[in-house]
């Protein structure tokens, strides 16, 4: 018999029902941030032929679909009498036709999300379904203030309520018997009505100094946190105008964290603008200082007008003797080429490898080719000076893209050396934004832009035209920062080595001396107090 962890996770479809039907999968987004979906989520969501969205769920998250897999926003209409059961017949409408269909719901699905109404349909048409759960509001809010829902001395228990019941339903919340529960309550949908629920429950016998944590818009950019009292939250709520949605935690609990501390880019929104599938370390070194990024690549990487040069090259690559990766676009060709000649590492007798920067380096390493030299500084000026001790009177060959500064060559053989330089891609400006992406960035507001080449500012200076001025400009390089002043967009930070982790630090660092802005929320994770 087989171990439990080594069966499939199929789906089990109901009596009767026709497998062929496709299936739906109701997987919970989590809170906002599109990190903290589960594995099994991003499984179900890379495999679905069709994605039926909530309004909230990020476009990050949305991206981490299959490409053909169709979009569908779930359908709003204020006269809808049932919304969910509308849901329902939709996502049984694109099952029935064969679709793995992702139905993609804000927190997790059985919470407060009219999951009832929307499983009834799929249900009744015997279609198979699975509900892949998420973190839910609650436990992300508590998290993100550094709240315990219970306590050993103050609250054994936890209660989940919704601030807003349905007008239909035959029994409403017995608000008394919450008040005397010596728990915690957590507060969904609350923020219409909190003036109602607050005077309810400190007329059932709360009193008004109970405290209130307010957590709005959860692990999204713009988080605030708040703590105050019963007495005192409804009149903030009409005050400060906390967005929805929102989170209230009431209860003792609420003081007996101590909070957690901002991270360095909490609240900032960042635009990445190097080429498609090249963003992912930096996004993830922005990431982990609690910032969000959006990527749109401004320059594209295509290949070189012909391959022959290149080619001749590889064929003669064991008559060099250093070859010079001066990026990892650089590598991949060099490796799509090698296998197009259907020849493999043999092909570079003795020849020493060179890489400029950690990531070419990894991606030598990846294509099975040990880098043999790496410069301690990351520029073209670095490589020339770690190279030059180490031949005399040499042959390089330097892999490179079709356009950029042409220092290496100039002092090697300046130095005495024969050197070879061929184009192994072009690195083509994006000539203009499509719609979606001009509303995207529209609607969002973005604090810095992320400049990483001098081409790429460049490409980005002409696309984003007056935007430039009012976003925040972060350089990989002193060469990128000199081209962005030539452009009149001088650059805010600068990273002080051209690598990822490098440019987010700059940012962080940045913005940990800027003085606070009077009026300006407090930053995500430090818990302001309005009494």
């Amino acid at each position: 018999m087989p171990h439990q962890a080594d069966m499939p996770h199929n789906l089990l479809p109901p009596v009767g029902a026709d497998a062929s039907r496709g299936c739906v999968w109701y997987v919970g987004a989590g809170p906002g941030h599109p990190d903290l979906i589960t594995v099994r989520g991003l499984d179900r969501l890379a495999r679905a032929d069709c994605i039926v969205h909530d309004a909230l769920v990020p476009a990050a998250l949305l991206d981490r679909g299959a490409p053909t897999a169709e979009r569908i926003p779930v359908p709003r209409d204020s006269s809808d009498a049932d919304p969910g059961d509308t849901t329902g017949r939709l996502l049984a409408k694109l099952a029935s036709s064969g679709r793995k269909v992702v139905r993609l719901k804000g927190g997790d699905p059985a919470v407060f999300g009219r999951l009832t109404e929307e499983l009834r349909p799929v249900r009744e048409a015997g279609i198979p379904f699975e509900i892949v759960p998420g973190v839910t509001a609650m436990l992300a809010a508590a998290a993100a203030a550094g709240v315990p829902l219970t306590s050993r001395s103050t609250a054994s228990h936890l209660t989940l309520l919704t601030g807003h019941e349905a007008e239909e339903k035959a029994t409403s919340l017995d608000i008394a018997a919450l008040a005397a529960l010596p728990g915690t309550l957590a507060v969904y949908m609350g923020v219409g009505q909190a003036a109602r629920w607050a005077s309810q429950l400190v007329a059932a016998g709360r009193p008004t100094t109970t405290p209130v944590t307010i957590v709005s818009r959860c692990s999204w950019p713009d988080q605030r946190i708040t703590t105050t009292t019963l007495g005192a939250c409804a009149e903030g709520f009409a005050t400060h105008r906390w967005p929805s949605p929102a989170v209230i935690i009431v209860g003792d609990v609420a003081v007996e964290g101590e909070g957690v501390p901002p991270a360095p880019l909490a609240g900032k929104r960042i635009l990445l603008t190097r080429p498609a599938g090249q963003a992912d370390d930096l996004a993830a070194a922005i990431a982990m200082l609690g910032g969000e990024s959006i990527h749109v690549p401004v320059v594209e990487i295509v290949p070189p007008e012909s391959w022959e040069p290149l080619d001749a090259a590889i064929r003669q690559a064991g008559t060099f003797d250093w070859i010079v990766f001066a990026s990892v676009n650089g590598v991949e060709s060099f490796r799509g080429r090698l296998r197009a000649l259907r020849l493999d590492a043999r092909a570079l007798g003795t020849v020493r490898l060179a890489a400029i920067g950690a990531a070419t380096a990894r991606a030598l390493d990846e294509a099975g080719l040990e880098c043999d030299l790496e410069p301690g500084v990351s520029t073209s000026e670095g490589m020339v000076e770690a190279l030059l001790p180490t031949i005399r009177g040499g042959r390089v060959l330097l892999v490179r893209a079709d356009r950029g500064r042409d220092v290496m060559r100039r002092e090697l053989e300046a130095a005495g050396h024969d050197v070879t330089e061929v184009a192994a891609y072009s690195s083509r400006p994006v000539t203009s934004l499509d719609a979606a992406t001009i509303a995207h960035i529209e609607r969002l507001p973005i604090d810095w832009v992320t400049a990483t080449s001098g081409v790429i500012a460049e490409s980005a200076a002409r696309l984003f035209g007056p935007w430039m001025r009012s976003w925040r400009i972060a350089s990989l390089s002193p060469i990128t920062s000199a081209v962005l002043r030539r452009l009149d967009r001088p650059p805010d930070c600068e990273a002080t080595d051209p690598s990822p982790a490098a440019l987010a630090a700059a940012i962080a660092r940045w913005e940990a001396a800027r003085p606070a802005v009077p009026g300006e929320p407090s930053p995500s994770g430090q818990p302001s107090r309005s009494t």
